[in-house]
C-alpha cells in the first residue's frame, strides 16, 4: 500500500482513519468485531479517541465506563486536545516509514496512545484532580512503559516512536512536532525542587536513549543523537552527541524532527557545550 498523503491527512484525518478501518475489518474479519467497537461505531475522532483510551486504560479500580466519561468531559471542555490527536496521527504517518495506514497507531502504538492519556491526565492536574490524574500515569506506565507526569506541558504533532522507557519530569515542557525515540529521558540532576526538568524546542530530534537532565533549553530544530547525555543548553538548529554532549554540527538541518535523520557530521567540535 502506498505512503499516506499527508496534505489528505490535514483536511480529513477521521474520514482516513474509518477507511482504513473499513478496509480492514473486511479483510481480517477475525479483528472486524474489534474495529467496529473502537472506530466504526463511532461518529467522530473524539468518541473513538475515548473509547481507545478507556479500554486501554480501565483496570479493577476504575471501569471503563468511568475512564471514557472522564476523557469525553475533558474533550468537551478543551476540544485541542482531540486537534493534538490530530496532529500526533500525522505527524506519524510523515515519520514512519513501517505505517500503511492510521489505523495502526490508533489502535497498535503505545506512543501515540500513551500521549493521548497523558493529555487527559494533564487536563485533570491543571483542574487540581491529582489522584486521578496520578491513576492515568500509573496506568500508562504500567501498560506502555511510558512514565509522563501528569504536569508535564506537552506541544502537538509529537511521535514517540516505540515508546518503551521514555520517561518526562514534572516540570518539562516539549515543543511542537518534536520525535523522540525509545529510552529518551527528560529527567533531573538529583533531588532539586522546583522548576528542574528540560525545555525542548519545537521540532527537536531526540535519538534513542538519549537523557537531557536538568533546567536547561534545547533549541527549536536542534538534533541530540542516539545516547547522548546533555547537561548544558543546546543552541537552536544544533546537533550535540556525546557523554558529556558535545556540539557536532550548526546548523544541523531544516527540521529534523520530521526528516527522522540520525547521521552526524563527520566533524566534532572540540569543545563541550
Amino acid at each position: 500500500m502506498p505512503k499516506l498523503e499527508v496534505v489528505a491527512l490535514q483536511t480529513d484525518t477521521w474520514g482516513q482513519l474509518r477507511a482504513a478501518a473499513q478496509d480492514t475489518a473486511r479483510a481480517e474479519p477475525l479483528l472486524a468485531s474489534q474495529i467496529n467497537a473502537v472506530v466504526l461505531s463511532h461518529g467522530d475522532l473524539a468518541a473513538a479517541l475515548s473509547y481507545q483510551i478507556a479500554r486501554k486504560l480501565a483496570d479493577a479500580e476504575l471501569p471503563a465506563m468511568s475512564v471514557r466519561e472522564v476523557c469525553l468531559e475533558a474533550y468537551a471542555a478543551d476540544p485541542s486536545m482531540v486537534t493534538a490527536a490530530e496532529a500526533d496521527l500525522r505527524a506519524v504517518a510523515e515519520r514512519d516509514p513501517a505505517i500503511k495506514t492510521l489505523l495502526q497507531p490508533f489502535l497498535y502504538f503505545k506512543g501515540f496512545q500513551a500521549l493521548q492519556g497523558h493529555r487527559v491526565a494533564h487536563w485533570l492536574w491543571t483542574r487540581g484532580r491529582e489522584a486521578l490524574a496520578f491513576h492515568f500515569q500509573s496506568r500508562m506506565s504500567e501498560l506502555f512503559q511510558v512514565d509522563i507526569h501528569p504536569a508535564a506541558r506537552l506541544g502537538s504533532g509529537l511521535f514517540l516512536d516505540h515508546g518503551t522507557g521514555i520517561v518526562i519530569g514534572e516540570t518539562a515542557v516539549v515543543g511542537d512536532e518534536v520525535s523522540m525515540l525509545h529510552n529518551v529521558t527528560l529527567g533531573g540532576t538529583g533531588a532539586e525542587r522546583g522548576d528542574r526538568h528540560p525545555k525542548i524546542g519545537r521540532g527537536v530530534l531526540l535519538g534513542a536513549g538519549a537523557k537531557v537532565l536538568g533546567n536547561i533549553v534545547v533549541g527549536d530544530y536542534a538534533k541530540v543523537a542516539s545516547g547522548s547525555v546533555v547537561l548544558k543548553p543546546v543552541p537552536a538548529g544544533c546537533t550535540v552527541a556525546g557523554v558529556p554532549a558535545r556540539l557536532v554540527n550548526c546548523p544541523t538541518g531544516a527540521a529534523p524532527a520530521r526528516t527522522m535523520d540520525h547521521t552526524l557530521a563527520d566533524i566534532v567540535y572540540d569543545f563541550v557545550i
